[in-house]
């Protein structure tokens, strides 16, 4: 079963690529627009990089806006039709097509980051490979900034443990025609499986809803420990 969710969560990307290209660009999306969007692209400037990869960079807004602030930024995401969309939004940055489990064996041409982003890009089950990977790209010091959605929020009526939940992308406009499986992790959940697989803390946020003043998302700055042993 987790396989199926698995194929369906990268199938969904392929299928609502045209979608969701349309719901980021013409800012559908509520919480993008009032909170989230400024808050990563915030968090990343605050580090003064010099190159960024933005992991699961989808349509390529957070590249755009990146490269339009004189930083280098690299884009990778396992959907071709997102990459083609963010390469025809424009020169600014450049990008791939690569899975996570794909970024070991791309390490050598991607080259390395002072900073990596994964931007509600994380909704898959296990994560720990994924997490594994990123220490091949990012430099002596660098840092991982991982923004996903709140635990507690998005626990909305059902449990509050680990498993898969469906996105059905209601409200983000109509042409949406695969919904999403997506790995729930609660917060203990999370910050285990940093200790697990050698990321450190820095800091964490709540970015709220300016109206509600309820939090819209976790943003979580990690160091990678890898790098300190030598």
């Amino acid at each position: 079963m987790q396989r199926d969710h698995r194929e369906q969560l990268q199938l969904s990307w392929q299928a609502n690529a045209d979608a969701w290209t349309a719901a980021v660009r013409e800012r559908h999306i509520e919480s993008r627009r009032l909170v989230t969007d400024a808050a990563i692209l915030q968090a990343v400037l605050a580090l003064d990089p010099q190159r960024v990869l933005d992991v699961g960079c989808g349509e390529g807004w957070l590249c755009r806006g990146l490269a339009e602030r004189g930083i280098e930024a690299v884009g990778v995401d396992a959907s071709a039709p997102l990459i083609e969309a963010a390469r025809a939004a424009g020169p600014q940055a450049s990008y791939r097509v690569c899975g996570y489990a794909e970024l070991p064996g791309q390490a050598d041409q991607l080259g390395r980051f002072e900073v990596l982003v994964c931007n509600f890009a994380l909704f898959d089950d296990p994560l720990a490979p994924t997490l594994e990977a990123l220490h091949e790209v990012l430099t002596e010091g660098g840092r991982l900034l991982i923004q996903t959605l709140h635990p507690w929020r998005a626990s909305q009526d059902a449990a509050y443990r680990d498993g898969w939940r469906v996105e059905t992308f209601a409200g983000f406009g109509e042409s949406f025609t695969a919904p999403m499986p997506w790995f729930f992790r609660t917060l203990e959940s999370w910050l285990g499986l940093f200790a697990e697989t050698g990321w450190r803390l820095q800091w964490l946020q709540e970015p709220l809803h300016p109206e509600s003043e309820q939090p819209v998302s976790l943003l979580l700055l990690l160091s990678s420990e890898r790098g300190t042993r030598g």
